[in-house]
């Protein structure tokens, strides 16, 4: 079987798929009433997010350890994080102002990893001694699916920013609370359509949603954005603690010391903090709405920093793999 043929046929599929779900998306958003039910976006998504799995599948039953040992295979498995959260996401919300946000990124990394890294990064060699372990699979892979779900958090934080710049609003409720999320059947003063994101500010008084008590709020779509960006981070965080412990069994095991301040842990260390944060305040403080979002949008450029930007330093214990 010619591994590398069908890669490479995978690797095109995967991004021409991306950049069909990325136009879908902005012709439901543009064109509502044409391409607004139509669901090709979604369904485009989930094929590129098989497609990103039997490529990293293909690697794993070729090479014989699990396909997180170098740049390209990191971030292939980042955008099946991406594209797997936003599925998820999607069916629950039926927002289509997620996939219409969420793909760009995907599709712009895959093209960096398919079609920008040397073929020389692309190709798998034989693991250093210290990746022969067990710990590969599980630190690494934990990392990036925090990674994946702390940007996509932090993403809609940014969205909530450019949808709300200079205008002053006021999220309902707290962010503990169980919200309901509008659809398409939903009817809302000034909002065309809640699953495209069209803008509304206030809801008609006059209109109830269903089951809910007499004087109760419905979600707009900038609640929506905010409570959505808030259970996400929710998610990526602990996936962040149990992969940064496991990192620093690893290390242990390794290097002889679980902590080394090494560049990459350092910045791990400030992923968490600015995170940690950013959960603080929103459990203990209540924020809400524009103070939290700035926080998660800082956390954005954080995470990338962490991720990539100091992998290509070249320096320090974790520089092996990556970026040679």
């Amino acid at each position: 079987m010619d591994f590398l043929s069908i890669k490479a046929s995978l690797d095109n599929a995967t991004f021409l798929i991306l950049l069909l779900a990325m136009l879908t998306y902005w012709l439901s958003i543009a064109f509502s009433k044409t391409f607004g039910k139509l669901k090709i976006g979604y369904y485009a998504t989930c094929t590129a997010n098989i497609l990103i799995a039997a490529i990293l599948g293909l690697r794993w039953l070729e090479n014989g350890y699990f396909p997180l040992s170098n740049l390209y295979e990191s971030l292939l498995f980042f955008t099946w994080g991406i594209t797997a959260i936003t599925i998820f996401v999607e069916q629950k919300t039926k927002l289509l102002l997620i996939g219409a946000v969420t793909t760009p990124l995907s599709m712009f990394v895959t093209a960096f990893a398919t079609l920008s890294l040397p073929e020389g990064m692309q190709k798998a060699a034989p693991l250093v001694p210290a990746l022969k372990s067990n710990w590969l699979m599980m630190h690494v892979s934990i990392m990036m699916l925090s990674y994946s779900t702390l940007i996509m958090g932090s993403l809609l934080s940014i969205l909530f920013l450019v949808l709300t710049r200079g205008k002053d609003i006021k999220i309902q409720g707290n962010s503990l609370g169980s919200k309901e999320f509008l659809t398409t059947e939903d009817t809302v003063s000034g909002m065309r359509d809640a699953t495209i994101g069209v803008l509304a500010l206030e809801p008609d008084a006059n209109v109830q949603n269903e089951g809910l008590d007499k004087g109760q709020t419905r979600l707009t779509l900038l609640e929506s954005l905010d409570n959505l960006s808030y259970r996400i981070i929710g998610l990526g965080f602990p996936l962040l603690t149990i992969g940064i412990i496991a990192g620093a069994v690893w290390a242990n095991e390794a290097w002889g010391s679980y902590w080394s301040w090494d560049p990459k842990e350092t910045w791990a260390l400030i992923t968490w903090l600015v995170f940690a944060a950013y959960l603080h305040a929103r459990i203990t403080k209540s924020w809400q709405g524009k103070n939290p979002a700035i926080l998660a949008s800082i956390g954005f450029v954080v995470v990338w920093v962490c991720y990539l930007g100091v992998n290509f330093l070249g320096k320090g214990l974790h520089s092996y793999g990556w970026v040679m």
